[in-house]
């Protein structure tokens, strides 16, 4: 009886010591790596934040809430060019790191997150980590892109904008009418309309077929576009998880016309890919050539149509909402398009000096893709001395690292008065505005498709000029507001304009 009565009283008391002693650890163990991050850590000589020196919650916070770019901007007024943004990840303000890390010997190998922009378990030409499954597809379509190609192909986005301009005027039309009849003129949403030019330039010169987005009243892909855009909000999650999160996403919450709009899409893009093998004219004909299955061509089209409708959408209707916003701007642009057209032939509008500074004053302060693009510092680490503040620092091999656009095209020493809208800045550029304006990323994974949307922009704010179509037109609201995810996100989905 004494033994049994020992016996119980032992393991009546061993869960409390059992707890006592987990809950010791976990403590230890929580001290032990609190003590490691703050001050053993590799990256222990990088300033930041205290919370983000122990975990990555606060930065992977302000990037689901769409604040994330101004966070660490703010944070970088305070810490120094280089900052500590996680436990394993650095932020980088200075444009002198650009090149080292982007650029210089092929640019350093993007971070595993950009997995989460794979399409239905097909990696793109954009999200892919591997160069060498990047090389044989991009090799494919690169000559599309090309000056010659453009210059062959301009009369189908000519065709688009002449179309879109005939929308703009009858929108315009409709804004003045409701002005006339109510004294409250009807607002118009360019960003529907930018959206729409987008999709159908993108598809008529690489697909040999317009979507036909500027005949529909609101955009059938936007609602595709818009997931996709959403996707930004958890890009900098680890794969496992964004694929848990996105799963649930996907069945319990729907965006609001998701599945509609992405079966536009796929009716728009499967025939395409179908009647194309063994064309060496289309996008989709040369990916097919080059060996790639007809399903992961799909994927491609796909994400090609998301990326060109997003982010020249964007940057087209953010420019309209400028040049209303100061009609001084917009007179000086026609003025010398004006000029221009009275030459014979007429110039190359890329040569223009005043267009050529809106356009880039426009992609300055759109910025599509306003954060950082993460890169993973290779085995033998970088030596960076940062100019901004005269200082040497060695970042080890395997660290994370990025630079944001915002903080760029946003830095007051590179851009003064940065948030305003002033094309003459370019007419005199300095050397370290030319480095730091990357709208389009830098080295050999910039993006692909950029020479395309330089000209559509350029094409398009020409005809803007041209036509004097936003005459009389004023831009709703003081500032353009945005989500601050990977592909920003236009809060409202509206950028608007009234004309009276």
């Amino acid at each position: 009886m004494a033994l049994l009565a020992t016996i119980s009283s032992a393991t009546e008391h061993l869960p409390t010591n059992t707890s006592t002693l987990l809950l010791t650890l976990l403590l230890v163990s929580l001290l032990s790596l609190t003590i490691y991050r703050t001050y053993l850590h590799p990256l222990s000589h990088i300033p930041g934040p205290l919370i983000c020196r122990l975990t990555p919650l606060w930065t992977l916070y302000h990037s689901y809430i769409g604040d994330e770019c101004t966070q660490i901007h703010a944070l970088h007024a305070t810490y120094g060019p280089i900052l500590r943004i996680a436990p394993n990840e650095l932020s980088i303000s200075d444009g002198a790191a650009l090149n080292p890390i982007y650029a210089a010997s092929g640019g350093f190998l993007k971070a595993p997150c950009y997995t989460n922009f794979d399409i239905e378990g097909h990696s793109t030409i954009f999200s892919t980590l591997d160069p060498t499954h990047r090389a044989l597809r991009s090799k494919a379509v690169v000559p599309l892109f090309s000056t010659a190609s453009l210059r062959a192909g301009s009369a189908k986005i000519e065709e688009c904008i002449a179309q879109i301009m005939q929308r703009f005027w009858a929108e315009a039309a409709a804004s003045r009418e409701a002005f006339r009849a109510t004294g409250c003129a009807k607002p118009v949403n360019v960003l529907n309309l930018g959206r729409s030019l987008a999709v159908d330039a993108v598809s008529a010169f690489l697909f040999g077929r317009s979507f036909g987005g500027v005949g529909e009243e609101k955009l059938s892909a936007a609602a595709y576009v818009d997931t996709l855009v959403a996707v930004g909000r958890f890009f900098f999650l680890p794969n496992w998880v964004f694929l848990a999160i996105e799963g649930v996403r996907e069945k319990w919450f729907p965006g609001e016309g998701e599945g509609e709009s992405a079966g536009k899409v796929d009716g728009f893009v499967e025939p395409l890919v179908r009647e194309s093998a063994g064309d060496d004219e289309t996008y989709q004909g040369r990916l097919l050539k080059a060996g790639i299955s007809p399903h992961e061509v799909e994927v491609q089209c796909k994400d090609l149509l998301f990326a060109g409708t997003d982010s020249t959408g964007t940057n087209f209707s953010t420019l309209c909402w400028h040049l209303a916003k100061q009609p001084e701007i917009y007179q000086k642009l026609r003025a010398e398009i004006a000029a221009a057209d009275t030459q014979d032939p007429p110039p190359n509008p890329q040569t223009l000096p005043y267009l050529s500074a809106v356009i880039r004053e426009g992609l300055r302060v759109s910025m599509a893709n306003p954060t950082r693009l993460p890169r993973i510092v290779p085995p033998g680490g970088l030596t960076f001395h940062a100019p901004s503040n005269n200082r040497t620092y060695h970042l080890p091999g395997g660290t994370q690292v990025g630079i944001q656009i915002y903080s760029l095209h946003y830095n007051p020493s590179v851009f003064p008065n940065p948030f305003a809208f002033k094309p003459e800045r370019w007419l005199q550029a300095t050397p370290e505005m030319q480095r730091d304006w990357v709208p389009f990323g830098l080295g050999p994974r910039q993006c692909i498709a950029r020479n395309l949307a330089t000209m559509e922009l350029f094409l398009g704010v020409r005809a803007l000029a041209r036509e004097g179509v936003l005459e009389g037109a004023r831009a709703v609201g003081e500032r353009i507001e945005m989500m601050e995810w990977f592909n920003s996100k236009i809060k409202g989905e509206k950028i608007e304009l009234v004309w009276q």
